[in-house]
């Protein structure tokens, strides 16, 4: 028999594939995983470098409402240098780049963790994904719907007097920061119900800490919008505590379902 005869791996009668990974595949992986997120970061930012006139025109028009409020012009969003115009083109482009690609670079993770987990922490993984995705998005969209009244609420306290330019990176930096806090906060309770799928902390005491949860939710709500602005207050700080509920409610039905588990194995078969 020669070695051309002999069965090769992975074929019937043969050696079994090694499944586990060496140092150096792990880190080729890694680039390869690093270099498709790029490529989606880069087609992703192409794409957005069309869209910068309506988001500008978006993002500045709490401004423009001011300054017709105001009754002059004495309101503006000021570039105090020649290459300010193409920095500011080059964030939005690069943040909205990061939101368009965001279905490749997910993936990318996914497809490099997901070889080294379980089929139920494979499971869990996916869900934890469907549910907080959409949930970083309808926070990042509850901040938009805030900002313009948080805009328009603070300049209002400018002396008629005085006049109200705003630096461009500045202005950028409040609206992104705002709407990136806004965003992870909606996700925070599905980071409780992942605490209580790893038995960090049970549904009950979830529960139990609701008294906190309205406490912290109220002056979250109340730091976000302007003290003036009740309504945006109110619906910021309802929504995060129906969202609080719901993690609880998911938590104690996990550990309803585990407890039943383990009846169940107690029981033995006879049951």
């Amino acid at each position: 028999m020669t070695a051309a005869d002999l069965p090769r791996i992975g074929e019937p009668g043969g050696p079994k594939r090694d499944k586990r990974m060496s140092l150096g595949q792990h880190l080729r992986e890694l680039r390869k995983r690093i270099v498709f997120a790029l490529i989606g970061l880069v087609a992703g930012m192409v794409i957005a470098a069309f869209l910068t006139d309506p988001i500008i025109a978006l993002l500045t028009h709490p401004i423009a409402v001011v300054a017709e409020s105001r009754g002059n012009d004495l309101a503006a969003l000021n570039f105090n240098s020649i290459t300010a115009g193409f920095d500011l083109r080059l964030r939005i482009a690069f943040a909205v780049g990061i939101i368009l690609s965001a279905p490749v670079w997910i993936w990318q993770v996914w497809a490099f963790i997901m070889p080294g987990l379980t089929r139920k922490e494979t499971q869990y993984t996916i869900g934890f994904m469907l549910a907080a995705i959409p949930l970083f998005f309808g926070g990042c969209a509850v901040g938009w719907l805030i900002m313009p009244h948080i805009i328009e609420l603070m300049s209002g306290l400018v002396p008629e007097q005085g006049a109200l330019f705003l630096q461009y990176d500045y202005y950028y930096d409040f609206v992104f920061k705002l709407l990136l806090v806004v965003g992870i906060a909606f996700v925070l309770p599905v980071f409780l119900v992942a605490l209580n799928l790893s038995g960090i902390v049970s549904g009950r005491a979830i529960f139990k800490g609701w008294r906190i949860a309205v406490l912290v939710a109220a002056v979250f709500a109340a730091v976000a919008t302007p003290a003036a602005d009740i309504t945006s207050m109110l619906l910021l700080a309802g929504i995060l505590i129906v969202l609080y509920i719901a993690a609880a409610s998911v938590s104690v039905l996990f550990d309803w379902r585990k407890a039943r588990r383990v009846r169940l194995d107690l029981a033995g078969p006879e049951a």
